[in-house]
């Protein structure tokens, strides 16, 4: 087989070996524009992206694609109807950041409640320099222990979190799934957990469902001084609500790994760095080097599954 990668930027500092050894070729592309795409998948037959986007007419128009391979787990930039109508398998990556992201979120929940930014940066500003004993406590300190950690969206990455909140003491509670009117034995409805947890984290998929589902309306049934935690993706969360219940005081802090565009290229409201104990980071909970090193033996697997006739993870018919 013939393979082109189209986007390896995020993967570069990492051994591809695992993936170039399974084909006669593999020709790499740090990034690729839109207008590169169809150009640069001609006369291959296996196309493995990231972000780059596949839709109907460059997979129609590619007459030797036999094979696409994500090398992450969301698959909405490949339009999968196309690819199965031309019976090309798109294979994806799974279960691959599960421990990166579920460290990541109780790093961002540590950090807000010890306020462990704003003492660095008060250190920094020379305000323990000048205090008048031995320690700074400017900034409330909050323990972990005995709060109430709401989660919304209880896959394998929600159920970590679990894990991990429960062994620094914390009581856990499941909302249902948002858009259904059940709720399952060992859940509670959404209103119930807005209305108990200290803290929220957010692990569901955005769809119809969950766009806006932590709104002005959500964020105003929380515990005055709890938390949100969105390492789902941006726009399950309202950026501006979150940003007035922050600026009003009634959220005690927040913490996002996502926002609505990546990267914030027109700049976002969520930047603005007058909004109190806030903590933004770039997408970056899932790109541990055990993580990336998975998605790239994931790759490796999907290509040998397809090669052996029997394709693994893949999310089409």
């Amino acid at each position: 087989m013939r393979a082109v990668f189209l986007d390896t930027q995020s993967l570069d500092d990492l051994d591809l070996s695992p993936v170039s050894d399974c084909v006669e070729e593999l020709v790499c592309y740090p990034t690729t524009a839109p207008e590169q795409v169809a150009e640069r998948i001609a006369g291959f037959d296996l196309v493995i992206i990231n972000k780059v986007v596949l839709d109907a007419s460059t997979i129609q128009a590619a007459e030797s694609l036999k094979l696409i391979c994500v090398v992450a787990t969301g698959v909405n930039n490949v339009d999968l109807n196309a690819a199965s109508a031309r019976g090309i398998p798109v294979c994806n990556s799974q279960g691959y950041g599960v421990n990166a992201v579920a460290q990541h979120v109780l790093g961002l929940m540590l950090a807000l409640h010890t306020r462990l930014l704003d003492y660095d940066r008060a250190v920094k500003n020379g305000d323990w320099n000048r205090s008048s004993q031995f320690c700074l406590l400017d900034f409330s300190i909050l323990e972990l222990n005995g709060r109430t950690l709401g989660i919304i969206g209880y896959g394998a990455l929600g159920q970590e979190v679990a894990r991990l909140a429960s062994c620094f003491g914390m009581k856990v509670l499941v909302a249902a799934r948002p858009g259904s009117d059940q709720i399952p034995a060992g859940r509670v409805s959404l209103d119930e957990l807005l209305e108990t947890a200290d803290v929220i984290s957010l692990h569901c998929p955005l769809t119809e469902q969950t766009k806006d589902l932590i709104d002005a309306t959500a964020l105003a049934k929380m515990k005055p001084g709890s938390f949100v935690i969105n390492a789902a993706r941006g726009g399950v969360v309202n950026e501006a609500a979150l940003k007035d219940a922050l600026c009003s005081g009634h959220l005690g802090g927040a913490a996002s790994d996502v926002l609505t565009e990546e990267p914030p290229r027109k700049g976002n409201l969520l930047l603005d760095a007058t909004i109190p104990n806030l903590i933004i980071t770039p997408h970056s909970a899932w790109g541990s080097i055990q993580a990336r090193t998975t998605i790239i033996e994931q790759t490796r697997d999907n290509i040998r599954g397809y090669q052996n006739g029997q394709p693994v993870r893949q999310v089409n018919t």
